[in-house]
This record gives structure tokens, C-alpha cells and sequence, in this order.
């Protein structure tokens, strides 16, 4: 979906409260190879969140990178993990070498779930969460533990005041991020 077809179909789901507090703002750069898309959410003017593709793969790989070199960290392997590498490679590869390619595969998921959880998320990130907000319950989005999809529930106008009162607790447990837009939202009922 065309970026200004899906940022007037979120604005639609802003709650009358914050309509013209909360924004949707994205750019890209079609004919420059080395500049890429960055997207943010604004409040009174004032970029709060923001996603850019620039660094988001460099930083991942880095973070891969730390995990792996880091002695104190441990990531377990099973034999569901090796048994899952074995059938995704149909048997060509060596016994010895499954071990070590199912380690890497969970440290580089390991390395996803850190970034994702540090908000390093990118423009297409973005356009990935918008696309499964639009398509889910505010329950559902509620629930999940995508950082995006949690901060569209909470400006969701079909987030009822009784609701927003009553999660005080569970948010508290959330990214800082998720906390910004919950305590915004409280501030205008």
C-alpha cells in the first residue's frame, strides 16, 4: 500500500483527543541509492518515535556480532533445533556442522528480539506493523509484543476509557515507548 493511502487510513483510527497532537510522518528517497527511508510518529511537532532504515541491518549485525564473541552469554541448542536445521538443509550438510548453524540462527533471532525490543526498527518495519494493525483486534494489539502495534491500540479512538484505566499495571511492563503514548492517552481522558 502507497504510504499516503495507509497514513490516511491510521489518522482515520485517532482518537478525537489526540487528532491533530498524534502524527504519521515518513520519508524516502527514491532516486538515492544511499539514503534511505525513515518514518517516525510526532506529538505536538515533536519527533517521539522514530524508525530509519539507515543503521537498522548495520546495528543488527553488530548486536549478532557481540552475542557471539560475548563468553558469558549462552544460547542453548536442542535437538529440535539441530533436527529442524537438518530438514531445512535436506541432509547436505556435515553432523558436525548442525550444531553450530542452529547456534547461529538463535543467536541471530536473539539479536532480532533485542533490537526490536530497543525500538531499532526500520520504515519497512513500520509499514509491516500498520498493515497487521489495520488487519487485528485492539485486543489483539494490545497483547502483542510489537512495540508498534501496542502504540496503535493505544491511540486507537475504539480504546474505551473504562480499558484505558484498567491496564495501568500491564503497562508498566511495556517498552518506555509504549508508557509515552499510554500516559498520553490517560492525560486527555
Amino acid at each position: 500500500m502507497i504510504w499516503s493511502k495507509m497514513k490516511q487510513q491510521l489518522e482515520s483510527f485517532i482518537s478525537p483527543a489526540l487528532a491533530g497532537r498524534v502524527e504519521y510522518r515518513a520519508s524516502s528517497y527514491r532516486y538515492r541509492a544511499d539514503k534511505a527511508g525513515h518514518c517516525y510518529l510526532s506529538v505536538d511537532k515533536k519527533e517521539i518515535f522514530s524508525m530509519s532504515e539507515a543503521n537498522a541491518e548495520i546495528r543488527w549485525f553488530k548486536t549478532e556480532q557481540e552475542i557471539k564473541n560475548d563468553p558469558d552469554i549462552q544460547i542453548p541448542v536442542s535437538v529440535d533445533d539441530i533436527e529442524a536445521v537438518r530438514t531445512s538443509m535436506k541432509g547436505n550438510v556435515p553432523e558436525e556442522r548442525l550444531a553450530v548453524i542452529a547456534r547461529d540462527r538463535k543467536i541471530a533471532d536473539y539479536a532480532k528480539e533485542m533490537l526490536a525490543a530497543q525500538a531499532a526498527l526500520s520504515k519497512s518495519d513500520f509499514n509491516a506493523a500498520a498493515n497487521t494493525f489495520m488487519s487485528l483486534s485492539i485486543e489483539e494489539c494490545l497483547d502483542s509484543k510489537d512495540i508498534l502495534l501496542n502504540v496503535f491500540a493505544l491511540i486507537d479512538r475504539r480504546l474505551g476509557k473504562k480499558r484505558i484505566l484498567g491496564m495501568e499495571e500491564k503497562m508498566k511492563l511495556k517498552h518506555p515507548a509504549v508508557q509515552y503514548f499510554y500516559e498520553l492517552r490517560r492525560s486527555t481522558l
